[in-house]
């Protein structure tokens, strides 16, 4: 059990590193990325006024209602394209990713693409 709580450390110990380039603005808003063993969530974060201004999880309905999503990476790269779409319904166009101290492959990577996809630029 002491093993996850090592993995757990590191990754909040580079998610600080990150945090510390990484600022949202309102020109520019954060996109933060987050992942647990079964889900994965994306939210879009303006660090000026500390406001979420977009958010997609797997959790929502619209999510576990496709019928094509099996694979964990295939519904990481589904909300990536969620919150693409929503974002620019909100005008939004260019974010800064935040990938929140875990390692760019696998599910974060299939959700960044999914946003690159729908238009988001980063």
């Amino acid at each position: 059990m002491g093993s996850l709580n090592l993995k757990k450390q590191a990754r909040i110990k580079r998610k600080k590193r990150i945090r510390k380039r990484i600022f949202g603005t309102n020109e520019k808003p954060r996109l933060s990325v987050f992942r647990s063993s079964k889900h994965i969530y994306a939210q879009v974060v303006n660090d000026v006024d500390g406001l979420t201004l977009a958010s997609a999880s797997s959790l929502e309905k619209s999510t576990i209602n496709e019928p094509d999503l099996k694979k964990k990476i295939d519904v990481a790269k589904f909300i990536g394209k969620q919150i693409a779409k929503r974002s620019n319904k909100k005008g939004i166009k260019r974010v800064v990713f935040d990938r929140n101290g875990f390692l760019y492959h696998g599910r974060v990577k299939a959700l960044s693409e999914g946003a690159r996809e729908e238009g988001l630029e980063f």
